[in-house]
């Protein structure tokens, strides 16, 4: 079993920035990417970052490519999302997940088993 614990949501203005933060713990070393996405209210869940962990490749949709970093760091089973010129657009409940399951047509193969409870980002204009 695999528990994700996110932590540093918060509230900040448009342009400011967040890092998020994504504790693992339990047998994550067969996992094969680690991930993080998003959901507004009324709005269907989007993946924002992926890495895969075998590479360090990282995917981001056009959405937030060029503001948003991925990050993870193997020796301390985290993972991060570095947010920055955050938009209003960008407030919604932020998940941290571990993908095992490969997936054919998702970046990497990555499906995402297991996922975190949330933390909340609010961006104001």
């Amino acid at each position: 079993q695999v528990q994700l614990v996110e932590s540093g949501g918060g509230s900040v203005q448009a342009g400011g920035s967040l890092r998020l933060s994504c504790a693992a713990s339990g047998y994550i070393y067969n996992s094969r990417c680690m991930g993080w996405f998003r959901q507004a209210p009324g709005k269907e869940r989007e993946e924002v970052a992926s890495i895969y962990i075998g590479t360090g490749s990282t995917y981001y949709p056009d959405s937030v490519k060029g503001r948003f970093t991925i990050s993870k760091d193997n020796a301390k089973n985290t993972a991060a999302l570095q947010m920055n010129s955050l938009k209003p657009e960008d407030t919604a409940m932020y998940y941290c997940a571990a993908a095992r399951t490969v997936v054919v047509g998702r970046p990497f193969g990555c499906g995402f088993d297991y996922w975190g409870q949330g933390t909340q980002v609010t961006v104001s204009s």
